[in-house]
């Protein structure tokens, strides 16, 4: 048992011993078949800062639910939906349009955009949203959610945030950092950091905080940094293992991990009165817990089976449910926001991938095709999953649509890329 839980942390610690690399841009590495043909044609306006209509429709494509109409294949470019010609978009089969026109409003901008239902030959939406010049790429992906609800009935989820740790350079040089970004992987921000490794962050569910662990001390503790401000406490220093950090759905207590009994075994940590609830107690090693979306159980990873395999924990009654018995490696489990789906790593033949199990029907399919895949986020609305892959000798950030038809690269700060998290919704 030891030397597993040796074999753990250290493979948890070999996740920062890449070398650097450079930024890198969004790159679609597998589109989906049944994407709905969309044309962002360009926001009229002249000097603007962004190209807001190629972030709306690297957005949507992103999502793997949409395919938007190359530039070179649009007839014209409409700034208004009565100066649409229908019958010219449904010539390049395109199911939806959509038009804006972007005018200076003293030191802010004005877009006034639509969207058109093409072969319903009507306006979907319509709308004016202002923005100062530092605003402009948030009032983009803003307009993207709202189409995409429009169109799909999901909310969007472009205006959240996504956490990573990167790690740069070697030996006593050695830096890594904790960063947030938009969740297209631009605007990124370094909040902390440190020469001593940073792990498992996850964001507080109002999005103001994230719950980390940090090695600064020479051991691992549990850490709370508001995001805007950089004011942290430390929520947990135990003598041994302090890890896997989760918040509860109301945010007034984390879940975790800790070995200051014994064997690692899941905890609950009450925030505002520091209390802990010791929750499983067994020879096994019981981490990555993960709340269920009512906040009524939690998933985590277990070897009390013989090898990592996901289970159930109900907080009411204690009773331990497992979850996967497909293969002999299942881990680090996060629930759909509907609760009907487990995304996590699996191991498969060719390594491992992300994965997702229905769990009314036990049904398990590879998301990815990655051969070192790990550390899958959920994006709120359960559209995307984020996670953290290899390039060449590199640690980068990849995402997956929920069901595997489409995927991509996201840019990130220089460095080895690990441990992504992505936020809730921001309002």
């Amino acid at each position: 048992m030891k030397r597993y839980l040796g074999l753990w942390l250290a493979a948890c610690l070999l996740l920062f011993v890449q070398q650097a690399q450079a930024n890198l841009t969004i790159e679609i590495t597998r589109g989906s078949d049944r994407a709905i043909p969309i044309a962002i044609v360009p926001f009229a306006g002249e000097g603007l800062p962004e190209d807001l209509a190629r972030i709306v429709s690297d957005d949507l494509e992103r999502s793997g639910q949409f395919e938007p109409l190359p530039r070179d294949s649009m007839i014209s470019r409409p700034a208004r939906g009565e100066a649409v010609n229908y019958r010219d978009w449904r010539a390049v089969s395109a199911d939806y349009l959509v038009v804006a026109e972007v005018t200076a409003e003293g030191s802010d901008y004005r877009v006034r955009y639509e969207l058109l239902d093409v072969y319903g030959e009507s306006r979907l939406l319509g709308e004016v949203v202002t923005a100062d010049p530092q605003r402009l790429r948030a009032a983009a992906h803003y307009i993207s959610d709202q189409v995409f609800e429009a169109i799909t009935g999901i909310r969007g989820a472009f205006s959240t945030r996504i956490a990573y740790v990167t790690a740069q350079g070697a030996g006593d040089a050695r830096r890594y950092g904790l960063h947030i970004a938009d969740a297209d992987g631009r605007n990124s921000q370094q909040i902390l950091d440190s020469d001593q490794p940073i792990m498992s962050p996850a964001w507080s569910p109002d999005g103001t905080k994230l719950a980390y662990v940090s090695f600064e001390t020479e051991r691992p503790a549990i850490y709370i940094q508001d995001v805007t401000t950089g004011q942290r406490v430390r929520a947990s220093s135990f003598t041994g293992i302090n890890s896997a950090p989760a918040w509860s759905p109301d945010g007034r207590q984390l879940a975790m991990s800790l070995s200051r009994d014994g064997q690692p075994e899941l905890y609950l940590m009450d925030i505002a009165s520091r209390e802990f609830r010791r929750l499983t107690d067994n020879s096994a090693i019981d981490t990555e817990p993960s709340f269920a979306p009512d906040g009524r159980s939690l998933v985590f990873t277990s070897d009390r089976s013989g090898g990592p395999q996901l289970y159930r924990y109900d907080l009411a009654s204690g009773r331990v449910e497992r979850l996967t018995f497909t293969g002999n490696y299942n881990a680090r489990g996060r629930l759909s926001p509907d609760g009907e789906s487990l995304f996590m790593i699996h191991r498969g033949n060719r390594g491992y991938q992300v994965a997702r199990q229905e769990l009314e029907s036990g049904r398990l399919v590879t998301l990815t095709e990655g051969r070192w895949d790990e550390s899958p986020s959920v994006a709120p609305n359960g559209s995307m999953v984020l996670f953290a892959t290899q390039q060449g000798s590199a640690g980068i950030l990849g995402a997956v649509s929920a069901d595997g038809r489409a995927s991509f690269r996201l840019p990130a700060a220089r460095g080895d890329v690990r441990e992504p998290a992505w936020s809730p919704f921001l309002n």
